[in-house]
């Protein structure tokens, strides 16, 4: 039965959905430019909710992260009423309109396409406030609120599931799943945010369906694990999809860390899989993307490199574990620099005592390196995967790193870039390029070089020396 609850924020106090939240949400710059948008579309003629995320937050009490706003507009006349929208995602039905400083998400109402692969819908048909409902994967995500005439539209008791922090799919489980495998991810994810539990029917249809993940394009279940490095807790989803089975369908070099042991002396928590998600769940705002997944990646060469000589030993695993980083960040579609920047980090995480024993001249080859930074990130995730946390080691480095910085300025851009220095030398690209591009970095450093003439003439000097 489907569900309307009217003016809730006066009438229906069952809902929790509370005047006090509605009015924290509203008073939110977010919350004023969202209801102008709704208001306008709602002015136009036009049948237009809030829906998802934002919903589910202020259900929770809390002011909503993001507020996504849905309707029977089509993305043109979206587009006719909001001048300045970014009209990329037209042909899905979703149109990015700018409000001051927002950006919102506004979706015109569509219906499922039944004709599906598993890997996405095949096209996108526009429909009813009702259709939409319905081919929403979770009845947590189908509660769609009017912020004008505050009603709740809940046809599938979404609020309820709420309550018990219940994720379900609507409709047959195995259907929604074989529409789009990667509602998997998402229930997991969801799960993970909200708290929740999973309804049987949902779990079993999880576990039945797991390996259809590997059906999915790199960037999406990309786009899904970010999301996931982004919770509160990431080991809840993470621990999830080992257990549903999941993981082991398109990350089973992760998988894998699972049962592998480690020194006792040194890893009070455990195996590599809990060292794993200490690391991911010691996540701070700060943390970019790139160190969140060198966090989840920078152990997986402990599987290959296990061995037991006197006590248990893994040599060499942070070069073995970055080239199965790459290997996995190829088949996830990410870019060959952003791929190379979460390999160099992963492949240097180990090297934290390298830093105060090296001379003058290479420290400044490690803290000038433009990743160095995430690289520091990188070392205190490790260390607060590790029980127990002694960051003594990382404080010496970080005061060492501060007061070097403080005597070397840090140097501007270079003077000349890699192919300038092939055309001068006029020799072919390789590593003898990077050793002059190395010599010429150390010379400015020392205030040697100054000028792009001095580079020039110093990459000279430096070439018939050689």
């Amino acid at each position: 039965m489907e569900t309307v609850y009217r003016n809730t924020a006066t009438i229906c106090s069952s809902m929790p959905l509370t005047k006090e939240i509605i009015a924290k949400t509203l008073a939110t710059p977010q919350g004023e430019r969202a209801y102008k948008v709704a208001e306008k579309l709602f002015d136009a003629g036009y049948d237009t909710w809030w829906v998802g995320g934002g919903i589910r937050d202020m259900l929770l009490g809390q002011v909503p992260e993001d507020i996504d706003v849905t309707t029977e507009a089509r993305p043109e006349q979206i587009c006719e009423l909001f001048k300045r929208s970014d009209r990329y995602g037209e042909r899905f039905g979703s149109i990015k309109v700018p409000v001051g400083d927002d950006m919102f998400e506004v979706t015109t109402f569509r219906e499922d396409d039944e004709a599906s692969d598993g890997r996405h819908p095949e096209s996108v048909v526009f429909g009813n406030r009702e259709q939409d409902a319905k081919r929403r994967d979770f009845t947590v995500n189908a509660i769609y609120w009017h912020p004008i005439s505050r009603e709740i539209y809940d046809p599938f008791q979404g609020a309820d599931d709420m309550k018990e922090r219940l994720i379900r799919f609507i409709g047959e489980p195995g259907v929604r799943i074989k529409h789009d495998a990667l509602r998997m991810l998402r229930a997991v994810r969801f799960r993970a945010k909200i708290d929740g539990q999973y309804h049987p029917e949902t779990y079993r249809a999880l576990q039945e369906n797991a390996t259809l993940v590997e059906i999915l394009s790199g960037n999406r279940l990309m786009e899904e694990l970010e999301k996931i490095l982004q919770l509160h807790q990431p080991s809840r989803a993470l621990e999830d999809a080992w257990e549903i089975g999941i993981l082991k369908a398109f990350l089973p070099e992760l998988y894998a860390c699972k049962g592998i042991p480690q020194p006792k002396d040194f890893h009070h928590e455990g195996d590599v899989w809990k060292h794993t998600k200490q690391c991911v769940d010691a996540f701070e705002p700060e943390d970019s993307p790139d160190v969140r997944l060198a966090a989840l990646f920078h152990d997986v060469g402990k599987v290959e490199t296990f061995s037991l000589v006197d006590r248990i030993r893994f040599d060499h695993h942070a070069t073995v574990s970055a080239e199965t980083t790459e290997k996995i960040l190829a088949r996830l579609n990410v870019s060959g620099k952003r791929k190379d920047k979460i390999a160099w980090l992963i492949k240097h995480h180990m090297m934290m005592l390298t830093f105060l024993e090296v001379g003058e001249d290479r420290k400044g080859h490690w803290y000038f390196h433009p990743w160095f930074p995430e690289l520091l990130h990188l070392f205190r995730l490790d260390i607060a995967g590790t029980t127990p946390a002694d960051y003594g080691l990382l404080e010496k480095i970080l005061k060492d790193y501060h007061a070097f910085l403080d005597r070397h300025p840090r140097p501007k851009k270079p003077f000349l870039s890699g192919d300038e220095v092939m055309s001068i030398t006029g020799i072919p690209s390789g590593e003898r390029v990077g050793e002059f591009l190395k010599a010429l970095h150390d010379a400015q450093v020392r205030g040697e070089v100054t000028t792009k003439k001095e580079a020039r003439d110093f990459l000279s000097r430096h070439m018939h020396k050689d």
